[in-house]
């Protein structure tokens, strides 16, 4: 027996039970015929002739109901005669490379055969100006040379800043469209001036470039989409505010104000930028950025496959397993933190062999004395929040909150032979 064995397998993990989250759900039952009528209400549709080329955006989250409206989209586009493509605009994800940005967008399912439309990746883009705050300003190569881009992406809170704009259309032109270059640029300064940078940097493009439209998509707290809007070129700046706003008062959130630990089964690049949802889980990369619950221990269980071993946010846990730090891939990763000049989400926590000790060490850790009354949330990822698991110690908690409801009788959590729980 280790000397890590003999601190943690007496640590005893309390039983749990299954509550389930109460979360405004509106959904928006006909994505399709949503976004043909949105693109069709607009007059910039018309400027799209036979035999153009026009580049469709595509990033790097795993977005619902995205690759369906990215088909959609090609389709509308193929209806007048022009010849879409698709083109990663995910910064410096993929590991900053033009095959590994390709190779994630196969990924996430825009296969070529899917889409009806072919991937042209490059991840050295052209400079097409300097902001009015001194930064380059880059845009895709092959996206430049086509006659039209739409651009296409999830309008939600950023996890490491706060502003009018933070994720959404105009952080895709900045930084996703920008590609490694732009994205390093961006970021050059810190989060703390993301919201200036990324308004800045995309008005450039939004007067130099070729973009079109933007059609940004809006999810509920199920992560399920509940809202597609279609914007022209010169709606942009005007109309993503309040988008951005509508967003937050959707956005997704345990309601537990403060806990001991938080268990996260899995992270990854497909889940969010910061491979968790910072703003459930209260922990952030920067001061740019605050809310969320009080966690005193996070442990991260595991990277989710799509990922390709970019870890980024296991930084932020204070343990992992190995099976977590067997994925970690320094060249899928570190591009990341390099770009955007936050190494914390990239370093790597307290190892452990497996999630039973991963466990027993965010109790052993807590700072309480009665061990046997550690309020513990268990979640699969912070994309999937009407199901989760807490500790009995929050049972009073959950049966008082007009949020919240039991659905299961107490039990042990369940490992197998190696301690993992399964």
């Amino acid at each position: 027996m280790s000397a890590i064995d003999r601190l943690l397998d007496s640590i005893a993990i309390p039983k749990v039970i299954r509550i389930r989250q109460k979360l405004d759900r509106p959904v928006l039952q006909d994505v399709v015929g949503e976004l043909r009528a949105k693109l069709q209400a607009k007059a910039a549709m018309a400027q799209i002739k036979p035999g153009q080329k026009v580049a469709i955006t595509i990033g790097s989250r795993g977005i619902t109901n995205m690759p369906l409206l990215i088909k959609t989209l090609v389709e509308e586009v193929k209806r007048r005669g022009a010849e879409p493509f698709m083109v990663p605009a995910m910064g410096s994800h993929g590991g900053a490379t033009s095959q590994g940005q390709r190779e994630m967008i196969i990924g996430m399912g825009y296969t070529e055969e899917y889409i009806g439309a072919p991937i042209r990746s490059d991840i050295d883009p052209i400079q097409v100006g300097i902001s009015a705050n001194g930064l380059p300003v880059y845009f895709d190569r092959n996206a430049y040379e086509a006659d039209w881009t739409i651009v296409a992406n999830r309008i939600k809170p950023h996890t490491s800043f706060r502003g009018p704009i933070e994720s959404g259309l105009q952080k895709m032109i900045a930084i996703g469209l920008g590609k490694q270059k732009g994205a390093d640029y961006c970021h050059e300064l810190g989060f703390d001036e993301m919201a200036v940078n990324v308004p800045m940097i995309a008005s450039v493009s939004l007067a130099k470039a070729n973009i079109l439209l933007g059609v940004g998509v809006m999810e509920n707290p199920f992560h399920e989409t509940c809202r597609i809007e279609v914007l022209e070129n010169s709606e942009f700046i005007s109309l993503e505010p309040a988008l951005q706003e509508e967003a937050k008062r959707l956005s997704p959130r345990i309601h537990f104000a403060k806990l001991d630990t938080i268990i996260i089964d899995e992270i990854g690049k497909n889940i969010s930028g910061t491979g968790f949802d910072t703003n459930v889980i209260g922990r952030y990369n920067s001061n740019a950025a605050s809310g969320g619950p009080e966690v005193k221990r996070l442990a991260v269980l595991d990277i989710t496959d799509v990922s390709h071993g970019n870890g980024n946010g296991i930084g932020m846990a204070d343990f992992t397993t190995k099976r977590a730090f067997d994925k970690f891939s320094f060249e899928q990763t570190y591009p990341n933190s390099l770009t955007s000049t936050v190494p914390l989400t990239v370093k790597v926590p307290m190892v452990l062999k497996n999630d039973k000790q991963a466990i027993q060490a965010c109790i052993k850790s807590s700072n309480r004395l009665d061990k046997e009354n550690i309020t513990l949330l268990r979640m699969k990822n912070t994309n999937q929040l009407e199901d989760l698991e807490v500790s009995v110690a929050l049972r009073a908690y959950v049966e008082e909150h007009t949020h919240l409801e039991i659905v299961s009788d107490s039990y042990d959590l369940p490992f197998d032979a190696k301690g993992n729980l399964f």
